[in-house]
């Protein structure tokens, strides 16, 4: 990101009084850190999405499903530390409705931390929890060659793209399971 600050934004953030939801991006990964700014920034909750793999994730880290999950690590971590509420910090990344940093944001709510964000500009479930992947796997599955080629990644991890949102929701109840 060429280490640019917008420093309007950050003020604004920072007069808010609560820690900040930062989220980066790439492309195989999403990066998640809650940061108070008592005595100056301090990091209380870091949370990348390649840590998933330890829930039993198969997927894709970097996309908008490991997004979610990464945000409800995150928000279940930063509970465990009394955080209650944050602001959303999206740095220099372009706001896109339905985006991965709006995953990880509802990912967050959705473990219980209060966060302001509008309902327009957070993805459907069915998009977070890989539907549209596994019906698109079982459109394509009856054409081996181009279902084997598009997916070789999931079959080579042991997932079946077209159990995907089922894949989803136990890698979600492990979390619970494990963090809480």
């Amino acid at each position: 990101m060429n280490q640019k600050t917008d420093y309007v934004q950050r003020l604004g953030l920072l007069k808010s009084g609560k820690p900040r939801l930062v989220i980066r991006r790439s492309l195989n990964n999403v990066h998640i850190q809650l940061i108070t700014t008592d005595d100056g920034d301090k990091t209380i909750v870091e949370t990348f999405s390649r840590n998933l793999r330890k829930y039993g994730w198969k997927g894709h880290c970097g996309n908008i499903s490991a997004a979610y999950l990464t945000g409800y690590l995150a928000g279940l971590n930063a509970k465990k530390h009394n955080i209650k509420d944050a602001v959303a910090d999206i740095g220099l990344h372009t706001s896109v409705r339905g985006s991965r940093i709006y995953a990880a944001i509802l990912g967050a709510k959705d473990a219980g931390i209060v966060i302001s964000i509008g309902k327009e500009a957070l993805p459907k479930m069915e998009r977070i929890n890989g539907k549209h992947i596994a019906d698109y796997a079982a459109k394509l599955k009856p054409n081996q060659e181009k279902y084997k080629k598009q997916f070789s990644e999931y079959i080579k991890k042991g997932l079946n793209p077209e159990e995907l949102p089922k894949h989803f929701e136990e890698v979600k109840k492990n979390i619970e399971n494990q963090v809480k």
